[in-house]
């Protein structure tokens, strides 16, 4: 059950096993598997069963197909798929103008955080009201 046509495991079931083989060897007493194993073995599970990667990792079966379950439940991308930006801050943009029309009529403009098309139009406004 835990071996392919030819006799072997597959190698990424073998290395799964390794890595497990690893931690235990060197972990204290006790100690819970780590979630990075964890995962790989949710993944391998994906790939090759629950039941088998269980008996060749050594692991429950019941833990593994929980964690399995709740895997498949979450949403496969964890971000956003909108992201609402906010507007454009305005930088202070601030003038002074003074405006002559050579007739005697003058008109000082104090304008703050303008656009130059606004600009354009009031001084137009102001030059063709003679």
């Amino acid at each position: 059950m835990d071996v392919d046509k030819s006799g072997q495991l597959p190698s990424n079931l073998a290395r799964g096993r390794g890595r497990f083989q690893a931690w235990r060897g060197k972990r204290d007493p006790g100690s819970r598997i780590p979630h990075t194993l964890w995962d790989m073995a949710v993944g391998l599970a994906r790939t090759h069963g629950v039941s088998r990667t269980a008996i060749v990792l050594g692991l429950d079966y019941y833990s593994l197909r929980k964690r399995v379950e709740v895997a498949a439940a979450k949403p496969q991308s964890e971000t956003p798929s909108f992201v609402e930006l906010p507007p454009p801050i305005v930088v202070g943009k601030e003038c002074r103008l003074e405006l002559d029309n050579g007739a005697g009529a003058t008109m000082r403009v104090h304008l703050v955080g303008y656009d130059a098309a606004d600009v354009e139009a009031l001084s137009r406004s102001f030059w063709d009201a003679l």
